[in-house]
């Protein structure tokens, strides 16, 4: 078989994505090393001895540990929960339901979240759950990114919801199916594709929030790991590099074990199916 030559631009090419990559590979090569390093700089550096003490400090800090294997549990799942659950409800009853301007109704509802967000929310944000009585609990933290999540959520199961045939509902509703029963057993689990998607999203945005918690909660043993962080800075707020790079390891760990799951248990593909 005749060999193909390479064109000086194909060569071009290939050089330029291999600088690009090295661009990203460095500073993942940091984040690998530092954390096992007895001396950390911000230079990619091979430690001479590897050590795990630098993992120990960070496994006997109570506020840190707490913030990771507890409190960060909570609110991602409780996020994760809700904004699926909610999500899936009203997705189904607008779909299903006969309001008018549907289309209209939910261009709206993703263009305002997306305005107002972040920043210029969380003024009215700590009002409203000063007022509730929800300052300084996961509850409150986790109805303030349920609120955040949901617009684009529902956005998103809509589709799922709009895909299921409607004679499969009428062909229950002969049986006497009721709407809660058309929802459970015939609805919900075609759209668990949709409601996974949401629900990993949901739990990776609360997983990586920081100003919420960091507003709205006052225990350092409520605060999660996105904001446990701190723990490693000093007063004058200078961080503990290496201290926070392995605790930066700890933290990212169960993300990447979800994605591993997920990807094992599902791969690139999700199957629903209607309940007998």
């Amino acid at each position: 078989m005749r060999k193909r030559k390479l064109t000086l631009s194909q060569i071009l090419i290939g050089i330029l994505g291999v600088i690009i990559a090295l661009f990203f590979t460095l500073p993942m090569l940091w984040f690998v090393f530092a954390p096992f390093n007895s001396s950390v700089s911000l230079s990619v550096t091979i430690p001479e001895q590897f050590t795990l003490s630098n993992f120990e400090v960070a496994f006997n800090n109570e506020v840190a540990m707490r913030g990771l294997f507890i409190n960060s549990v909570i609110i991602g799942g409780g996020t994760m929960i809700g904004t699926a659950v909610i999500a899936a409800m009203a997705a189904y009853g607008i779909s299903r339901g006969n309001l008018p301007g549907r289309q209209i109704f939910t261009t709206v509802l993703i263009l305002f979240s997306s305005v107002v967000t972040g920043t210029a929310s969380m003024i009215p944000i700590f009002l409203l759950i000063f007022s509730m009585g929800l300052i300084d609990t996961h509850l409150g933290v986790i109805l303030v990114m349920i609120g955040g999540l949901l617009p684009a959520g529902i956005f998103i199961v809509i589709d799922f919801v709009d895909g299921v045939p409607r004679s499969y509902e009428e062909a229950a509703m002969i049986s006497g199916a009721g709407p809660f029963t058309l929802f459970r057993d015939i609805t919900f689990p075609l759209i668990r594709p949709g409601l996974m998607v949401v629900g990993i999203w949901a739990l990776v945005n609360a997983w990586g929030s920081f100003l919420t918690p960091f507003i709205l909660l006052r225990d350092p043993l409520k605060v999660p790991a996105s904001v446990a962080f701190y723990v490693f800075y000093d007063p004058e707020g200078t961080p503990n590099i290496k201290l926070v790079a392995a605790y930066a390891v700890l933290y990212t760990i169960p993300v990447v074990l979800l994605y591993l799951l997920v990807n094992w248990r599902y791969g690139f593909s999700f199957f629903g199916g209607i309940k007998r």
